[in-house]
């Protein structure tokens, strides 16, 4: 940002017109953020590609099959077993949840009912102590929203004294899902703002100062959440509750984090400007650059993400680009101008005062910098070392994918549900394969599938039309087990043999087999991608080839490192059964996408005060000047993530420890000993091939950090 426009934004007037510009931003935005939750769409076929063999099937199988058919299951388990009045009850029942809106016209089937029709269904248990009844529920392409209402008003029903009832089966989880999420715009954000505002009252201690950046953050949360809002309704945006739960942590954890950066250098100033508008002006000269760099390299990052399979992936990456890009114009904008129209009071009791000494230069982190000054390269070398060590823990990872159960860190009730059914050998008829081929081999399909393993006997076939039959037999597995990934493959296998079938395997557990390969996908092609664009931006804001390539090896090294940590906590400390297949790659993004800012808000300072001083010096000049404030944004953001565990969804909890881990390795080891290490032992062949320390000027022994006479001057 050019001088004279970062004055501009600090001027009298112009202070009051961008508070104004964000009132009214606020008003029209907020109140599309808080229908966010409307457009959401956790449905796990809406998630897969185009190309993916489930969804294939989905598409030809869309004029005989509805895809927004909901199968769900009410289970009943007596401990002493299931009575002729039980059942008759489960009949009455069955009758009054069909009537329920979104149930379809085939209504509820009951045991008695079932065997009426002569189905093929065993709906009642061979111990005679478990039965269900299915159901089908129906709301129509973007109904996943009325499913909780829906399952409540089954609840209510489905009541019998001595009896325990569960609700399961897709339509059992998709109500469990909802309840994760529930609150996900309101209760997680108040947590969230609860945490940061905490750490800025300690940071800052300061009982005013904490409020101009939270109120900045909801800013920036409810306009991101508007306009992400707009182009999911009116642009097909895939925004799912894993979305929009990543969007408000990021949003206030990044937030926050730029304005503490501003917020520090403008207090830095007022120390050498008299005027705070002029404060201000300097300020954000000086510290603008670094935060776009840094929101840049997320934004770039997140974009990266719309190169997956998954759409949800691809879904992410948008989300969250608008809600870095959103933040951004507001820390640079809105923040300012209420500081600047607050005054120098604002920082009571802590008041800069014109002329007065600047704190950073004799702190903890100049004195950091003055025990790794004497033996860098013995520092880096021992940090590297034990990172990677850390590393090692890699090999404990296991991101092949969670069942139902494993999926939740509490009990809901479609896995108690799915939990009985299995106890009582009873198989979960809502979890099918469905098998597309060319009517001429159908009933050959049919007999190939008669061999699987861990299938039932197949139906009998139906056509669709086109010269194409499917047919459909019960994985007896849980949806989203490995064993039934077994069965679906073992499926593929068998039909693939069959000559001129042309036979596609589709259904439950085969949308999440195709979720998982996917995953695996996109983490090959797209982790490579963040790295090259990283390392292009660093490579463009620090004008040299050696320093960014050492910043994007640090990065990784401390990716692996948390991922390694991780690792040993998921197994070892939380019981965790695994990883999601597309945890590395989320794990990932953020951690480089926001690891990198804090080596951008170091470097760039290293850079400036590398003019006046040589790399070495002002390497430790800038350690010791951003060193707390740096400290203090990795603390707000990994605490933010770790929000994301109150939510009891495996994927997040996991999401946001991995990602804290990094973050503090990045800010307390990574960024203040590992970076500073190598740039003292390398001097100015870190700037390579610019010739910004070309005399590679050496550290004196007896040449003090914390002398202000050798700071940067004041720029006139």
């Amino acid at each position: 940002m050019h001088r004279q426009l970062a004055g501009s934004l600090a001027g009298p007037r112009v202070k009051w017109i961008v508070v104004v510009f964000w009132v009214v931003a606020l008003g029209v935005f907020g109140a599309l953020s808080s229908k966010l939750v409307d457009v959401q769409n956790n449905e796990a076929s809406s998630w897969l590609p185009e190309s993916a063999e489930s969804t294939r099937v989905l598409e030809e199988l869309s004029d005989t099959v509805d895809p927004n058919d909901i199968p769900t299951l009410v289970v009943y388990e007596r401990a002493g077993g299931l009575t002729d009045d039980d059942l008759a009850a489960m009949d009455e029942q069955a009758g009054r949840i069909a009537q329920i809106d979104g149930v379809t016209d085939a209504g509820a089937l009951s045991p008695n009912l079932a065997r009426q029709q002569g189905l093929p269904f065993q709906l009642v248990s061979d111990d005679g102590k478990a039965a269900y009844t299915y159901l089908t529920f129906n709301f129509g392409e973007n109904g996943w929203n009325d499913i909780p209402e829906a399952a409540d008003e089954v609840r209510d029903i489905a009541q019998l004294d001595g009896v325990t009832v569960h609700l399961a089966g897709f339509g059992g989880q998709a109500a469990d899902t909802a309840e994760a999420f529930e609150g996900i715009d309101t209760n997680l954000i108040l947590i969230t703002l609860l945490v940061v505002i905490v750490i800025l009252l300690l940071t800052y201690r300061s009982p005013v100062l904490w409020l101009l950046p939270i109120i900045s953050a909801v800013v920036a949360y409810s306009v991101s959440g508007g306009v992400v809002y707009l182009l999911a309704k009116y642009a097909g945006l895939t925004v799912n509750g894993q979305s929009q739960a990543i969007l408000g942590i990021l949003v206030i954890g990044a937030g926050t984090d730029y304005a503490l950066l501003l917020t520090a250098r403008y207090r830095e100033e007022l120390r050498r400007h008299d005027d705070r508008h002029e404060a201000m002006a300097v300020a954000l000269h000086r510290a603008a650059p670094a935060i776009l760099a840094s929101a840049a390299t997320v934004v770039v990052g997140m974009l990266c993400l719309v190169f997956a399979e998954l759409n949800s992936t691809a879904g992410l990456g948008p989300v969250n680009a608008v809600g870095i890009g959103v933040t951004y114009l507001v820390m640079v904008t809105l923040l300012p101008a209420l500081l600047v129209v607050c005054g120098r009071w604002v920082f009571w009791p802590k008041r800069p005062v014109f002329g007065s000494e600047e704190p950073t230069e004799s702190g903890f982190w100049a004195r950091v910098g003055r025990r790794i000054a004497p033996r860098p390269r013995a520092v880096w070398v021992v940090t590297a070392g034990l990172l990677l060590l850390a590393c090692l823990g890699l090999t404990q990872l296991s991101a092949s994918g969670l069942s139902t159960e494993d999926t939740y860190t509490k009990e809901f009730d479609s896995i108690k549900g799915q939990r009985i059914l299995e106890e009582h050998g009873l198989g979960d008829n809502s979890n099918t394969v469905q098998v597309v081929a060319d009517t001429a081999a159908i009933g050959r399909v049919s007999d190939a599938l008669t061999g699987v393993d861990g299938l039932g006997a197949p139906q009998p076939p139906q056509e669709i039309g086109g010269g194409r039959s499917y047919v459909e037999a019960v994985i007896a597995d849980d949806v989203s087990s490995p064993a039934a990934f077994e069965t679906v493959e073992a499926a593929r296998d068998a039909v693939d043999e069959v000559d001129g079938a042309d036979a596609l395997v589709g259904g439950g557990s085969a949308f999440y087999l195709d979720t998982k390969i996917a995953a695996n996908r996109d983490n090959v092609v797209i982790i490579p991608i963040v790295l090259i664009v990283v390392f292009l931006i660093l490579v463009g804001l620090l004008r040299a080839f050696v320093a960014p390539l050492l910043l994007m090896g640090t990065v990784v090294l401390s990716f692996g490192a948390a991922l390694g940590i991780s690792a040993l906590l998921f197994e070892y400390v939380f019981g965790f059964a695994g990883s999601d297949p597309g945890f590395p790659l989320f794990a990932f993004v953020f951690l480089v996408a926001l690891g990198i800012d804090y080596n951008i808000f170091l470097m760039t300072r290293v850079r400036e005060e590398t003019v006046n001083h040589g790399t070495r010096r002002g390497s430790l000049v800038a350690l010791s000047s951003t060193g707390g404030v740096i400290t203090s944004a990795g603390l707000v953001l990994a605490a933010t993530f770790l929000v994301l565990g109150s939510l009891p969804v495996v994927f997040l909890a996991e999401l946001g420890v991995a990602v804290a881990l990094g973050v503090l390795l990045d800010t307390m080891i990574v960024r203040s000993v590992l970076v500073t290490a190598l740039n003292v032992d390398l001097g100015g062949k870190v700037w390579w091939p610019s010739r910004l320390d070309a005399e590679n000027r050496p550290l004196e022994p007896d040449d003090p950090t914390d002398d202000p006479a050798r700071r940067t001057p004041v720029p006139a």
